[in-house]
């Protein structure tokens, strides 16, 4: 409940002894209270103040009440309202309610009728914000899109996303490949004021090194071998909305420092052509890789690192957020049997506890691709372990799989071996390798350097 000193209240009564014991009476209560005595001044008062509560009386000097809560409607329709009348009878009652009111006090009312009357009215707005406030965040909550999970993780995921959406700063998305981080993007251009406007996606580890300039920026005609006419490049489709560059870790070099120019000065020049194109554009990258590791080895300009990286968003694995498994595992299968025209399937409790005891070093997008092929391939109703097994997928996470031979083992070799299978699997990220391994990453990197890896 809203602390009273915090609400205002208008009170228009033109009798004055009964003016002056309604105001009392409230600022005992400790309500802020502004007094008049005619309906004029009140609607002059509202057009300056905003008031949480108008009391006024039905017979005013010049305009009565029932047309100072008109004029109130119109200009502010969220302050309550409580009518004084005379007149107690149903009929005047249903009338004044019709017309607006919140409430109404037929004459005489006593100090327990005044103030429950204005509790009632408080606790009912009160209500009623929170109402909409839950609608708004549900509304807004509901431009996720896909992102499916109510982990603590996610939950973070999530506050991260809504504070970076509104702004205008670039966005780097990180992540282990599968969590999301496409999703990520639409969700921040959505929940963004450039909602209404494109939304852009360009994978950059599909685009040819050759091409990549003409590509992102643009060219004119006869700029190179096979350009037989003007072409808009991606940054210029995208103006005033938002791009999104995945894997912006595969970019040359050389478009790197051309990006960095136009995050700098908004504006780009096609391939071939000395004209600057102003553009307005909203940027979000994304990376698997440590692009710091990319700095140091001089793959990445650090310049560029910095100005993508204003606002990181880091999207968790699904092995850090095991209890979100289970109902993706349902949304997938749920997806899977409307699109397929199929009854909607069931998983038996071995079956889940198989798929909750695996690692999914692919994340949410080996999660979901595993659970389209249980759906389409189970032939019963309910998805089994047997089902399970053929995947295979218990052994993948299996942890006592490995038996130490009766001979023994050469540790350091197994060691090493270890560390390198680790860094092919990840592509070379260490970061990845490091969670692969379960290492902490500086234990991992004493590793690599015990045995010479570089």
């Amino acid at each position: 409940m809203l602390n009273n000193h915090l609400i205002n209240i208008l009170l228009i009564e033109d009798e004055f002894d009964q003016r002056q014991l309604i105001k009392a009476i409230l600022e005992a209560e400790h309500y802020q209270v502004t007094d008049v005595d005619n309906g004029e001044l009140g609607v002059k008062l509202l057009e300056k103040k905003d008031f949480d509560i108008v009391i006024s009386d039905w017979k005013l000097p010049g305009i009565n009440g029932n047309q100072v809560l008109e004029q109130l409607k119109q200009s502010s329709p969220g302050t309550g309202f409580i009518l004084i009348t005379a007149h107690s009878d149903a009929s005047h009652a249903i009338n004044i309610i019709r017309a607006g009111a919140d409430d109404y006090l037929p004459k005489p009312f006593d100090k327990n009728s005044l103030l429950f009357t204005i509790k009632k009215l408080v606790y009912s707005r009160q209500i009623e914000s929170e109402n909409n406030e839950l609608k708004r965040q549900v509304k807004h909550r509901s431009k996720l899109l896909d992102m499916i999970g109510q982990s603590s993780a996610m939950n973070k995921l999530y506050q991260r996303i809504e504070k970076a959406a509104p702004t205008n700063a670039t966005i780097l998305i990180t992540g282990e490949s599968g969590t999301g981080k496409e999703l990520a993007a639409r969700a921040i251009h959505q929940l963004s004021h450039l909602n209404n406007s494109p939304f852009l996606p360009v994978n950059c580890a599909a685009i040819p090194e050759s091409l990549a300039e003409a590509e992102l920026f643009g060219a004119e005609k006869g700029a190179y071998t096979g350009a037989h006419k003007n072409r808009i490049g991606k940054l210029e489709s995208a103006h005033n909305g938002t791009i999104f560059l995945d894997e912006v870790g595969e970019l040359p070099l050389l478009i790197q420092s051309k990006l960095l120019r136009f995050i700098q000065e908004g504006t780009i020049n096609r391939v071939g052509s000395n004209q600057e194109i102003k553009l307005n554009v909203r940027i979000v990258t994304a990376t698997n890789r440590a692009l710091l590791e990319e700095v140091e080895k001089g793959n990445f300009r650090e310049d560029l690192y910095y100005r993508l990286n204003v606002i990181p968003v880091v999207i968790p694995s699904l092995r850090n957020r095991q209890e979100d498994i289970f109902p993706l595992i349902q949304h997938f299968i749920k997806v899977c049997c409307l699109e397929n025209n199929m009854p909607i399937k069931q998983l038996s409790a071995p079956a889940l506890k198989a798929m909750l005891a695996y690692s999914w070093p692919g994340n949410v997008r080996q999660l979901r691709n595993t659970v389209e092929r249980l759906t389409l391939l189970s032939l019963e109703n309910t998805i089994s372990l047997d089902d399970v097994d053929e995947l295979e997928l218990h052994q993948a996470n299996d942890e006592s799989n490995f038996i130490l031979p009766q001979q023994g083992i050469n540790w350091e070799i197994h060691e090493k071996d270890c560390l390198l299978q680790a860094l092919s699997h990840c592509n070379n990220n260490r970061t990845q390798a490091a969670k692969l391994l379960g290492l902490g990453y500086k234990a991992f990197l004493y590793r690599l350097d015990k045995y010479q890896i570089s």
